[in-house]
């Protein structure tokens, strides 16, 4: 039976848990994902997970936060005046925002502290940082 490797496009269904069991993501209830192994379409250590497995086979793999999102990073928490702010904007802790980088690219950040002056807003991944633990079943190979 085949196995996956570098250059197969591969469906899969997956799972995806934090480390206490709560589930972030999961393919199940929708149609399965398909990506194409080595042109980094998903996570690495995901990709990495899912290269040898043959159809119909099941595996559990945790990821290091490391080979996930990344690490958090102190350098993405950005105070913001609030006088920049559009004026109908009422911010609240946990509200995501997208805004505009100065190389024009829109991102998602999310609020994490609001004070009469200023807003802080977050751009790390929310699960940056995290070990996150996959049930993957592959699918097939094409």
């Amino acid at each position: 039976m085949p196995q996956a490797k570098r250059g197969d496009t591969v469906t899969i269904h997956y799972t995806g848990r934090l480390e206490d069991g709560t589930v972030f993501d999961t393919s199940r209830e929708r149609d399965p994902l398909e990506f194409t192994l080595g042109r980094g379409e998903v996570i690495a250590g995901f990709e990495e997970a899912v290269e040898g497995m043959a159809p119909g086979d099941e595996k559990t793999a945790t990821i290091p936060g490391e080979e996930a999102y990344g690490p958090r990073r102190d350098d993405l928490l950005v105070t913001v005046p609030k006088e920049v702010l559009p004026p109908d904007l009422d911010p609240a802790v946990g509200q995501q925002l997208s805004v505009r980088t100065p190389e024009g690219k829109d991102m998602t950040v999310q609020v994490v502290d609001v004070d009469e002056e200023a807003v802080v807003l977050d751009a790390n991944h929310p699960l940056a940082g995290l070990d996150l633990t996959f049930e993957i079943e592959l699918v097939k190979i094409d």
